[in-house]
């Protein structure tokens, strides 16, 4: 039993033998008591932790970071150095806590006194740590995407939902309150009916051939590969030593599939949003795209997806639209943006329209969404709900299934830039139609003992 909930249950039934010491501090009891705290662990201390997940959750009272993991040692003593300092300063106190650090996530999922995970590791570490969080009984925070792969988001979202586990996706415009505001007042035909989006994403650039070197001692490279295949360590394909800059690991295709996946969750899970086919997904795509031709960076560069979705609505993406997303509808077109908000500072500056909502027409903005309407979920920051859906146990405003079904919508862009033609896609089976080698792209390959396919579920 997790130790808050012995000592609320401890309490309540018995009440009528419990002896309490004379003497207690006053922090025992109250809001701000241990026992009232989410003990949480911090698993991968790069550049989206540090910068955003680990400030985004501290900076809630319920939070209580108690130990952090990375296989990288260095970045380890920064994080535990980071929460410290914190803790310090917000309470005044020379020594509030003593941050546990871990250099293997598994033996940071054994702690019992962990009540949750917050995962910020690259992409390719994404699925496995979280289903073994999850079947080690810990609530979870996700960076996106879901996973690099159908097989394995569909194995994750399963998991969590039979386990009941409490997980967030880090889909963390959910909680802007203009994505919200797009997406109802076109659910509520302020545009008259859908027939076409338009999303607004980058590609990536390439790059030359970088000299390889020797792994650092503070590095555990075998484990950051993980599930991928074997390689020689250069630092420009993995994360820099000395900073938290942009890692050279978001533009190789073992870790990452680009800017498809690094941002085009977030994008397609809001855009389903206002399409209302957050737990489905295309009936076809089509897609064309650049590769580089030499170096190691091998993501995609520019390109263009189309979906069809049953629903008659059509979707274009591409780099050549400003960054965000425009939904056209008979009566007008909304478009919505993230404006000036950056989860890191590397985030891409979006292009075009500044304002973060904008419209045909300014009624459609000063438009009332009356009681009688569809009103969507609301959240004001998305750490901050995580934390309440810990201890209501409701599901929280970015669930493993519609992350599972966003995230699917750019894996799919990605195995159609590889493929030409029209491949049609079965959103319920989670199959293409028409064409095997797209479905031979549905898993990959995983380096034993790493991956989904060696766990236990």
């Amino acid at each position: 039993m997790r130790r808050r909930n012995f000592l609320k249950n401890a309490a309540a039934t018995t009440a009528g033998t419990l002896i309490i010491p004379t003497i207690v501090p006053s922090s025992v009891f109250g809001a701000n008591a241990p026992s009232n705290k989410i003990n949480i662990g911090q698993i991968g201390c790069g550049r989206i932790a540090i910068t955003h997940d680990m400030p985004g959750t501290l900076q809630h009272d319920a939070a209580r970071l108690i130990a952090v993991c990375d296989v990288d040692s260095i970045r380890t003593e920064k994080a535990k150095k980071y929460t410290e300092d914190f803790y310090k300063k917000k309470t005044g106190s020379s020594n509030p806590v003593d941050v546990k650090m871990y250099d293997d996530y598994k033996n940071l999922l054994a702690n019992k006194e962990i009540d949750a995970v917050i995962i910020s590791t690259p992409d390719h570490w994404h699925s496995q740590p979280a289903i073994e969080a999850a079947l080690a009984g810990k609530d979870i925070y996700l960076q996106k995407p879901t996973s690099l792969t159908i097989t394995e988001g569909r194995q994750l979202s399963d998991i969590v939902n039979r386990q009941g586990t409490i997980l967030q996706m880090g889909t963390q415009q959910r909680s802007s309150s203009q994505f919200r505001r797009a997406a109802e007042l076109v659910r509520n035909g302020r545009i008259g009916k859908v027939h076409t989006v338009k999303i607004g994403l980058p590609g990536d650039p390439s790059g030359p051939v970088f000299e390889t070197g020797p792994v650092p001692s503070n590095l555990n490279f075998d484990m950051w590969l993980g599930s991928t295949p074997e390689v020689e360590y250069k630092e420009k394909l993995v994360h820099p030593q000395n900073d938290y800059s942009r890692p050279g690991w978001l533009r190789h295709e073992n870790y990452g599939a680009g800017m498809i996946t690094g941002w085009g969750q977030h994008h397609y899970d809001s855009a389903a949003w206002g399409m209302d086919t957050e737990f489905t997904g295309p009936i076809s795509v089509e897609a064309v795209a650049q590769f580089p031709k030499s170096g190691d960076w091998n993501v995609h560069g520019d390109f263009m997806v189309k979906h069809e979705y049953a629903n008659g609505i059509t979707v274009y993406t591409s780099g050549g639209f400003p960054n965000g997303i425009r939904y056209e509808g008979e009566d007008g077109w909304i478009f919505v943006t993230r404006g000036a908000y950056r989860a890191t500072p590397t985030d891409p500056i979006p292009e075009g329209s500044t304002k973060a909502l904008d419209a045909s027409s300014e009624d459609i903005l000063k438009s009332v969404i009356g009681d009688d309407e569809i009103k969507l979920y609301v959240s004001e920051e998305q750490h901050g709900n995580w934390l309440d859906c810990i201890k209501s146990r409701k599901q929280p405003i970015s669930p493993a299934e519609i992350g599972h079904r966003a995230c699917s919508v750019c894996l799919v862009s990605h195995i159609a830039m590889k493929i030409p033609g029209i491949l049609e896609w079965d959103p319920t089976a989670e199959r293409f139609k028409n064409n095997d080698l797209a479905n031979s792209m549905l898993s990959r390959p995983q380096r034993y003992p790493y991956g989904t396919n060696y766990v236990k579920m």
